[in-house]
């Protein structure tokens, strides 16, 4: 079968490399396309990231030899591209009047941005979690007036910390949350390099990061109403977050008060058996074992257990029972991979494999 030909917007900066590190030899996709702004339009790849390739991984020759195109010419990415996978950098109205061009360009989309993700018809999807949201497309596609054409979004970084460990405890209705993360510096997508102020220090403020964390999992176990998606309403949730001096890795501090109090050898009984769609389907990005508990108290830790399962896994630790709430847990997972670019492809992995990028 040919590969789906994926286009990646934003491609010169960091979500957008680990985009091309993970698309360049996928089973499902090749990069047929590079995108970015204006000012890189025309220039090979290689010249418009010298000094400025972040990866681990070295920059192949045949990506540094493509040519980047400019991303506000939709027309030529529609003639190019099966769907695209969007990383930029905009003011969110901008942005979102952009991804809905591409999409009524009958470009379907799979976004690592905010913009669209509280779109009510918007699917805002973690694969394990809620790959059912994946029916809205009708739905937007009505809105939009598309055939092909179709947004759906990545969630924040910051909840695939937490989020997926209360999902396999749902059934016994928690109804308060309050949470803590402590985010690696690589979410702001810098290096200590360019960001020498961060050694040796914490910044207690994310911009915008406490409402998406509060907000965004409502949406997530949010049920398909007739226009979207109607949040979950029997659930608070109150978040702060840190930047902390880590490269890669967001940890999450999570306090739950249940309806039903569930016993911690059911709680972890859940974490190990959990199993959803993209383990049925083996989608070539998910973990083959979604969440990993570590017995031992001082894990996981950020710098240690951030690649479990590739960077795509959940790490738990430390459950125990609060004096105040009813369990507390610390939850792991690496935010470039699992929370951005990663999230992204198994994303696009899901949508391809329930014949979504149709040609």
């Amino acid at each position: 079968m040919a590969k789906i030909k994926a286009g990646i917007i934003g491609a010169t900066g960091m979500v957008g490399q680990r985009f091309i590190t993970l698309l360049e030899n996928h089973p499902y996709f090749e990069i047929a396309g590079l995108y970015a702004s204006a000012r890189s339009a025309g220039k090979s790849y290689g010249e418009s990231v010298e000094g400025r390739w972040k990866m681990a991984t070295p920059l192949s020759e045949k990506i540094a030899a493509m040519s980047v195109e400019d991303a506000a010419d939709v027309a030529n990415i529609a003639k190019s591209v099966d769907m695209v996978f969007c990383a930029v950098n905009m003011p969110k109205a901008e942005l979102r009047e952009y991804e809905e061009s591409l999409a009524k360009a009958e470009i379907p989309v799979v976004s690592n941005n905010s913009a669209n993700r509280m779109v009510a018809d918007v699917p805002m999807i973690i694969p394990e979690v809620n790959p059912q949201h994946t029916e809205l497309i009708p739905q937007q596609r009505k809105r939009l007036g598309t055939k092909r054409g179709f947004i759906a979004a990545k969630p924040n970084c910051s909840i695939q910390s937490y989020v997926p460990l209360l999902q396999p405890l749902m059934d016994f209705e928690p109804t308060e949350v309050f949470v803590t993360t402590y985010q690696a510096i690589s979410g702001a997508g810098k290096t200590f390099n360019e960001w020498p102020e961060m050694l040796d220090n914490i910044i207690p403020h994310i911009g915008g990061e406490e409402e998406k964390s509060e907000k965004e999992p409502l949406k997530i176990w949010g049920t398909i109403g007739e226009n979207g998606i109607e949040s979950k309403s029997d659930l608070t949730i109150s978040a702060q977050c840190l930047r902390v001096p880590c490269t890669d890795g967001h940890m999450a501090a999570t306090f739950v008060r249940f309806k039903k109090k569930p016993t911690e050898e059911e709680i972890l009984k859940r974490w190990k058996e959990y199993k959803s769609v993209p383990q049925e389907l083996e989608l070539p990005s998910a973990p083959k074992q979604f969440i990993t508990y570590f017995e031992d108290p001082n894990h996981p830790q950020t710098g240690v257990d951030r690649m479990t399962e590739n960077g795509m896994g959940i790490c738990a630790g430390r459950l125990r029972e609060d004096p105040i709430y009813d369990y507390k847990f610390v939850g792991l997972s690496h935010n470039t991979l699992r929370g951005a670019a990663g999230g992204a492809v198994e994303v696009a992995e899901l949508l391809f494999r329930l014949g979504y990028f149709d040609r």
